[in-house]
């Protein structure tokens, strides 16, 4: 099979590569396609203990496809049926899953992408935010994960205030149901809008989804008294430093909403199934850009750099 394989900082290639034989508990993917995780970029990029070449459809963790062969005692897939996976080496044209990290997409899905583990995500990280109805819940960085958070918090009765440095993120966010939209561009600035906003009480949830410095800090200062900071982005660029002052004044509750516990990833990928299967959230606007496997590393790049328009990269198989 044809696989990407990191050979160097910023340069993937295309290698072939033995097709991988599915072990006992295990289904094998023809993968229609694959996500472009924002995590990708930095380990793209190299990062001091990084090593060269990576494994081959490493990275790649965001796949959908057609299981066409499986192993011993393997019960809940079959041949033929089609699936979005958990697994981690989906840049190449096939991969493994363990059977029961995969999740059978319905007939209602047929001819769409399904990057099930961010759509999962963002559903493990909505219900770790414990939103309720009426409450202020500010979201900073509407990229894929802000946009669905939007949504997801907007039908839970919330009224959503979407902090972003790109107008058309914020345009994304008021198509998702967005009731108020700050440009993330001065943090004294952002901070009394929100206070206007919510008539000095600030946020009851503030959910960071960038996974920068400032983000953190600014989501530290719009969070009310008791309520709570969800660490949604992704820190993996070194250390944070963190108010603790503020943090034990207001006396708020900090949530690290990345899940690692294999049921808790598999619940959130099946309720995002089953709200994108009837209906109730339509993630066709996030999907923007889209590449062949030729092309990843074209991808990753938009991924960093974020071109006019930008939400998302698939990488699709023909």
């Amino acid at each position: 099979m044809k696989a990407a394989v990191l050979a160097a900082p910023e340069t993937f290639e295309l290698a072939d590569v033995p097709l991988p034989q599915p072990s006992a508990g295990e289904a094998r993917i023809r993968l229609e396609g694959c996500g472009v995780c924002a995590s990708n970029v930095e380990p793209w990029q190299g990062q001091p203990w990084s090593t060269f070449p990576g494994e081959a459809g490493g990275l790649g963790h965001e796949g959908w496809g057609i299981v066409d062969a499986v192993g011993d005692g393997v019960t809940a897939v079959a041949a033929g049926d089609r699936v979005a996976t958990l697994s981690g080496r989906s840049f190449a044209q096939y991969d493994l899953a363990a059977a029961d990290r995969l999740v059978k997409l319905p007939s209602a899905l047929d001819g769409q992408p399904f990057p099930g583990e961010p759509l999962g995500c963002a559903f493990n990280i909505f219900r770790r935010a414990d939103v309720k109805p009426g409450q202020w819940v500010a979201i900073i960085g509407i990229g894929f994960l802000g946009a669905v958070l939007t949504k997801l918090a907007t039908d839970a009765g919330a009224r959503v205030i979407a902090i972003s440095r790109r107008q058309e993120s914020l345009d994304l966010a008021t198509h998702y149901g967005a009731a108020a939209t700050i440009p993330m561009h001065d943090h004294w600035q952002i901070i009394e809008q929100v206070k206007a906003l919510t008539g000095e009480d600030l946020c009851a949830r503030v959910i960071e989804a960038v996974g920068k410095q400032w983000p953190l800090d600014l989501a530290t200062e719009l969070v009310g008294f008791g309520g709570k900071l969800v660490v949604a982005g992704y820190h993996q660029d070194g250390p944070r430093q963190v108010n603790m002052q503020t943090w034990n004044w207001k006396g708020i509750d900090v949530v690290n909403a990345h899940e690692r516990d294999p049921e808790v990833q598999m619940q959130g990928l099946r309720e995002a199934v089953d709200a994108v299967a009837t209906g109730r959230f339509d993630p066709a606007p996030l999907y923007t850009h889209r590449y062949g496997l030729n092309d990843l590393g074209e991808a990753l790049a938009a991924t960093r750099d974020k071109p006019q328009g930008f939400v998302k990269a698939l990488i699709e198989f023909a």
